[in-house]
């Protein structure tokens, strides 16, 4: 009897303990760090609610090898890259399979034709669905172009070869791509170092845009200053990071991350001029984990309109949340074997405000839907973009009703006070979020009130100190001038 209750106890603690406070699997309870760089726990943001792989497009006869990229549109259709069959899956917002594709039709429903070959799909390995012009751009990686599709039929409009006004020695194999509201066409190439290649609309080479500077070595830069010409040709050249994914936020700014260790910078915003403007304004950078000794390497990124994004990082299975100011908002994912955890994190997109993360090895594609917690953080984020302080203040306490320890929170709150010019209560809200730079500012603010609300009794102090003063001196002045006489 005593061994039946102790197995039953054991069985009841191993329950209990793969869920978290809030009801979902510890597989996706979160965490984030405060200002003294401490980890600290969270409720979960997200939780798995749909799983993409091979069964989901089973009708088709087909099998889903890798996830090399996902694309979504403001319809909810879901776009999956499969570069091993050389194959792109499209399914709806639920994951229910729609259609294919690979050999490419034209308007007629006949094989689309280049130079006399049909065009079909090899090696694939990006897709980015066009909202302006309602049009489908493929990274058709093995025949070096790029293919452009009708957005609803998916049949063949034209096809972007490398250019011949290209310059520079990179070969254009087109990995991942984007583009504006300008039409302009921004692709990242495998291993280039250049920099992303920005294409004019009619696919004519506009520049290399935002190079990637590398981290430099003082040793080996000393050491280079002082070898000759001949040592120096003999050395080898510090060439720029490749970038590994790029994307648009709302204000049509590129965005773009890179996995490698040599990089200066881990996440770029760009600038027309190729300048990385990314605003990190958080009580922690925009690196990903702090206290690890397997730094973040990011793969890709999705970023919504209102500039909240999320990283992907391959090496911990990490998904890391940062709003438009760069703060950190929560931090979740993980590397195991249990449904919703990676083994090898390839892409990232939003589908409204639901999460879809794809996995190379898995050969799936997670859909994560938000949790309260984590739809909290979403909308607060929105509605202190759109300048919507009251409505932003109301999510953020929200937030801080699921998640007491989280300071961004407190930021946020203190931040909708500031424009509201409740100094006061900012100042309140940015010390609990430890936040200095913003309480100074909020300070500012208050101290100039004050000194407005008691303009008359400072200034009759101040007249009465400077009368004191003068008083003092004339009466010591006269007091000398009585010992002289005598």
């Amino acid at each position: 009897m005593k061994r039946f209750m102790l197995l039953l106890l054991a069985a009841l603690m191993l329950f209990t303990s793969a869920f978290a406070a809030d009801g979902s699997s510890n597989v996706y309870q979160g965490y984030t760090y405060d200002f003294f760089r401490n980890v600290k726990s969270t409720p979960a943001p997200f939780v798995l609610s749909q799983v993409i792989d091979s069964a989901s497009v089973a009708n088709t006869g087909r099998t889903i090898e890798t996830v090399t990229d996902v694309a979504t549109s403001a319809d909810g259709r879901i776009f999956i890259v499969d570069r091993t069959n050389s194959i792109i899956f499209v399914l709806d917002e639920n994951g229910a399979y729609l259609s294919f594709i690979k050999t490419i039709k034209d308007e007629n429903k006949k094989n689309a034709q280049i130079n006399g070959v049909n065009v079909s799909l090899t090696n694939p390995e990006g897709v980015f669905y066009h909202e302006k012009a309602g049009e489908l751009y493929i990274c058709d990686t093995g025949n070096q172009r790029i293919l452009v599709l009708d957005g609803q039929t998916y049949t063949f409009k034209r096809a972007i070869l490398r250019p011949e006004n290209m310059t520079g020695e990179t070969e254009f194999k087109p990995s991942k791509i984007t583009v504006d509201n300008a039409d302009r066409i921004y692709v990242v190439v495998q291993s280039s170092y250049e920099g992303i290649i920005e294409l004019n609309e009619d696919g004519s080479f506009s520049r290399y845009f935002g190079v990637n500077e590398p981290q430099i070595n003082m040793i080996d830069y000393l050491w280079k200053s002082i070898a000759s010409d001949k040592q120096k040709e003999k050395m080898g050249k510090t060439f720029a990071p490749a970038f590994n994914n790029v994307t648009l936020d709302g204000e049509g700014f590129v965005m773009a991350v890179t996995s490698d260790a040599a990089s200066a910078d881990k996440v770029f915003r760009l600038n027309f001029a190729g300048a990385n403007v990314l605003r990190e304004m958080g009580n922690t950078m925009v690196i990903g984990d702090l206290k690890t000794d397997t730094p973040s390497a990011f793969v890709d990124i999705a970023v919504k309109p209102y500039g909240t994004y999320a990283l992907l990082d391959k090496t911990n299975g990490h998904v890391f949340l940062y709003n438009f100011d760069g703060e950190l908002l929560c931090v979740f994912g993980s590397k195991g074997s249990a449904v919703g955890q990676f083994k090898t994190p390839s892409t990232i997109a939003w589908l409204g405000d639901k999460l879809i993360i794809g996995d190379a090895d898995l050969k799936c594609a997670y859909i994560y839907e938000p949790t309260d917690f984590g739809n909290a953080l979403l909308k607060a984020g929105e509605a202190y973009y759109n300048g919507e302080w009251d409505v932003a203040t109301a999510h953020f306490e929200e937030v801080l009703r699921l998640c007491a320890n989280l300071e961004t929170a407190y930021v946020g709150i203190g931040k909708n006070l500031l424009m509201k010019e409740d100094y006061e209560g900012a100042m309140y809200n940015f010390k609990l979020g430890n936040n200095r730079e913003f309480y100074s500012k909020a300070y500012k603010g208050y101290r100039s009130i004050v000194m407005k609300e008691n303009f008359w009794v400072i200034a009759l102090v101040a007249v009465a100190f400077i009368v004191s003063v003068l008083w003092s001196e004339v009466a010591y002045h006269q007091k000398q001038k009585r010992r002289m006489k005598k």
